[in-house]
């Protein structure tokens, strides 16, 4: 299995040209490919402050329509839970020192809680993260 980090997600969502690759190469991996909640949580909250900060109705008429393609584009896919196991391995790597930003601590813990492979550009920060799995799919 194969675990999309939110930029490798964000490329594969809007078919860039790097997206288009990853697609090929996801499909001749024969792997499930999933992303967590996390992620979308990372990519609904960018959508929502850009819409927040829209004061015409003009301008959020599409915002809005590129935040359902998003929420639609996240319904396909199966979205590995944030649940008391990765949170508790959470616990262990922050008392172990590991001192990446939240966000991305929890990735990696519901990835290797799924004995995963991680898809991320952010090889620097995972690095930190003992035991995980990760690999840059956009390169």
């Amino acid at each position: 299995m194969v675990v999309l980090d939110t930029n490798h997600l964000t490329e594969l969502g809007y078919e860039t040209k790097l997206g288009m690759r990853l697609s090929r190469r996801l499909e001749a991996s024969a792997q499930p490919v999933v992303t967590t909640i996390v992620c979308a949580e990372e990519q609904l909250r960018g959508w929502l402050a850009r819409i927040a900060k829209l004061n015409r109705v003009e301008q959020q008429i599409e915002a809005y329509a590129e935040l359902g393609e998003r929420v639609n584009f996240l319904a396909a896919m199966t979205l590995l839970p944030w649940d008391k196991e990765a949170a508790e391995l959470f616990a262990r790597l922050r008392k172990q020192g590991v001192r990446i930003g939240t966000m991305d601590l929890r990735i990696a813990c519901i990835t290797m809680e799924h004995d995963a492979l991680l898809l991320t550009r952010n090889t620097v920060d995972f690095a930190q993260v003992p035991g995980l799995r990760f690999e840059n799919w956009l390169d």
